[in-house]
């Protein structure tokens, strides 16, 4: 079973982050963008390789190493400025009816967290598992591809947008992978 820590910061590793409360919170265009976006650029600027991903409505699965073996750290930095990110979206975003609602369980969270100043966005538990196996990183990378059929969002995985099945499918994806 994976922990929460990550050992080998060369390896290649599956990672689940997932919001608070399980909050839904990627259900809006907006704000899972802000996630592709900050993941564009950790691979642009922080050497992170992406071999698979998948977010959900209130998590994100990834399959990733770093070029540099500072993996935690990337990972860190990302999850620091989307939180900050996704928190001043929710709070500009004039259309959002959960408002409230969100800010409140993020907040709530942040004040039982004293790392945290005012909200926590993220649950401090990553799930990671370092994939040492071409079995491993197989059954990893069907997992996630194939997290929106089992939920019931589409029938094919090439056809869920914020996923690195159309990758592996000879489509465009919103992210750059390394295939593996």
């Amino acid at each position: 079973m994976g922990g929460y820590k990550i050992g080998n910061q060369s390896a290649i590793h599956f990672i689940t982050f997932a919001t608070v409360e399980w909050v839904d919170v990627f259900t809006r265009k907006q704000y899972a963008n802000i996630i592709v976006d900050s993941l564009k650029y950790c691979q642009q600027e922080k050497g992170l390789v992406i071999y698979g991903w998948c977010l959900m409505s209130n998590h994100l699965h990834l399959i990733v190493s770093a070029e540099n073996d500072n993996l935690s750290d990337i990972l860190r930095d990302f999850k620091k400025y989307t939180a900050v990110q996704l928190i001043k979206a929710i709070k500009e975003n004039t259309q959002e009816s959960r408002k409230n609602w969100m800010l409140w369980i993020f907040k709530t969270a942040g004040s039982k967290n004293s790392n945290n100043k005012n909200y926590q966005f993220w649950r401090q538990d990553n799930h990671t598992k370092e994939l040492d196996t071409s079995y491993l990183l197989k059954q990893k990378l069907d997992y996630i591809h194939n997290n929106p059929v089992e939920s019931g969002i589409v029938v094919n995985c090439f056809d869920y947008l914020y996923s690195s099945a159309r990758n592996y499918s000879e489509q465009n994806g919103l992210l750059a992978v390394t295939l593996i």
